[in-house]
């Protein structure tokens, strides 16, 4: 009998009409990125946190983020190097057990900075190594369940998607919390619990997925097997004329110098506007704003748990007889992530006034994603579709406007200052249209990249894309770092204009550039 979807015959039973094993990469994602915002959020404000009072390095701000941009920066580098190890040596899932291993060993190290200052950075480049190891090669594996590349394969991509989005939510809000209310060491080593479990429940559920992410040598006959296919592919592709291929490679690099500019911005979420939001933003609640902000965290904060478990409880059903190990682990990852949520918001009802952590706002981002992607996704399938450059212009000048918000929020903050007590409306509105644009820009620029690319070199231009991003994350932690430097000579309003104008601007020359750019695509819509 001939499965529908690839991997084993328990894979074939279904969650949510998606095969078991997609929801098994969901929560291995999940505690990936859990971790790895987790540890994001922290890093900024640990590295700037004075050393007596806070149990911080005490570095000044310009070093910190110049730090934070070489790695968040490296990281989009490793990946390339990780995809060709697992695709000549490792195979997908061996690669994805190594690198989950390395991360939390990173977070480990890290988590023992306070020995000496040599777990810091030794715990930083083991989560660059691990990262490379992991991130392209569990999406790839995710792309194998499915036997075509319909529309079933692109929702099974948007659920992980969501997987990806909750796991940076709940580990931004926890990890960020624990971090800033009770201790550095203790929110980098909950990052790293949730990552170590999280690759015991991935490494004992493997055999769900057959003989999809085995190695080389262990693949070879299934490789034979679909050569024909691949075959078919290629003589497809040879229809395409040199010229037409040469324009959308052309398109490609287009996108790619454009994302700079995004990402440039954008990732001024972990660095400057984390520093906005813990010196300059008035986070102190009381009475009944403490109170409404106190419901307002406990039902974002429950009510995807609520989904997520369940999605948990169903995925059980399906697949626990036959691999109880690895569904032991993930649910008692469940069984802790609850137990410190419950606590959390016990803590914070006790309190009479209200801190809002400083890391608190980069939860925003993941929790707009998920109330906006599916309006977002709506709209692209409709009649008012924009072309992917027009999208691009879009994504630009709405985060270009969230820098706009926070602009004119600091125009009464004095030059030089090194404090202020600006509303949190600001960020809230920053945060709003920048994730707004995220999702003109990031998933339209990947789907993109698949379809202008020719197979042959699919993979060479999703380095250039990873090149791009490395570019743009180092890029913002170095242009971050003068935030004292501006701020001192001119305002804070001018620091935050500067990520208003550039934006804009690239916008324009995009929209200027869109009817060039639509035709070189040659009907690539």
């Amino acid at each position: 009998m001939e499965l529908k979807f690839g991997g084993s015959e328990y894979n074939q039973r279904t969650v949510l009409g998606h095969p078991s094993g997609l929801f098994v990469l969901f929560f291995t994602e999940m505690w990936e990125r859990f971790s790895y915002y987790g540890m994001r959020a922290l890093l900024v404000l640990f590295l700037t946190a004075s050393l007596m009072d806070e149990g911080g390095w005490g570095w000044p701000r310009e070093d910190a983020l110049v730090l934070y941009g070489w790695y968040t920066g490296l990281v989009y580098i490793t990946p390339i190097f990780g995809g060709l190890i697992a695709d000549k040596v490792l195979g997908y899932r061996n690669a994805v057990v190594w690198g989950a291993l390395l991360m939390t060993l990173g977070h480990a190290s890290m988590a023992l900075e306070g020995f000496t200052n040599i777990f810091f950075y030794m715990g930083l480049l083991l989560l660059i190594l691990g990262n490379g190891l992991f991130k392209p090669n569990i999406s790839s594996i995710v792309g194998q369940l499915y036997k075509t590349n319909g529309k079933e394969k692109d929702a099974g991509y948007t659920i992980f998607y969501m997987g990806i989005n909750a796991g940076a939510f709940l580990g931004i809000l926890l990890c960020g919390y624990i971090g800033e209310k009770v201790g550095w060491h203790y929110g980098f080593g909950l990052a790293g619990i949730f990552m170590f479990l999280g690759m015991l429940q991935f490494y004992f559920g493997q055999k769900l997925f057959g003989e999809i992410g085995l190695n080389p040598k262990e693949a070879e006959a299934f490789k034979h097997g679909i050569a024909t296919g691949d075959e078919k592919i290629e003589n497809k592709e040879e229809e395409v004329t040199p010229e037409v291929q040469k324009d959308r490679l052309v398109v490609i690099g287009f996108f790619a110098f454009f994302t700079i500019f995004f990402w440039w911005a954008f990732e001024q979420a972990g660095g400057s506007m984390t520093i906005f939001a813990a010196d300059y933003t008035d986070r102190v609640l009381v009475g009944n704003e403490a109170m409404t902000f106190k419901i307002i965290n406990t039902i974002i904060t429950v009510v995807p748990m609520l989904v997520i478990t369940w999605v948990l409880i169903m995925l059980f059903k399906n697949i626990f007889s036959a691999y109880a190990k690895s569904n032991i682990f993930l649910g008692l990852s469940f069984v802790l992530i609850w137990g410190i949520v419950i606590w959390m918001l016990y803590r914070e009802f006790l309190a009479d006034a209200t801190e809002v952590p400083a890391s608190w706002f980069s939860v925003l981002n993941s929790l707009f994603i998920i109330l906006f992607a599916p309006i977002f996704s709506k709209i692209w399938q409709s009649k008012f579709n924009p072309s992917g450059p027009v999208k691009f212009a879009i994504g630009l000048a709405l985060l270009g406007i969230g820098f706009g918000a926070l602009a004119y929020g600091a125009y009464g903050i004095p030059q030089g200052a090194k404090t202020a007590s600006v509303s949190m409306i600001w960020l809230v509105f920053a945060y709003l249209f920048h994730t707004l644009g995220e999702l003109c820009v990031s998933p339209v620029g990947l789907s993109y990249i698949s379809k202008l690319s020719p197979t042959r070199l699919v993979g060479l231009m999703f380095g250039v894309w990873f090149m791009a991003n490395f570019v743009a994350n180092l890029l913002a932690g170095v242009t971050g770092s003068y935030i004292d430097t501006i701020t001192q000579n001119y305002s804070m309003t001018t620091f935050f204009l500067i990520f208003t104008l550039v934006p804009i601007g690239a916008a324009f020359i995009m929209l200027i550039l869109s009817r060039m750019l639509v035709k070189k695509m040659h009907g690539i819509t």
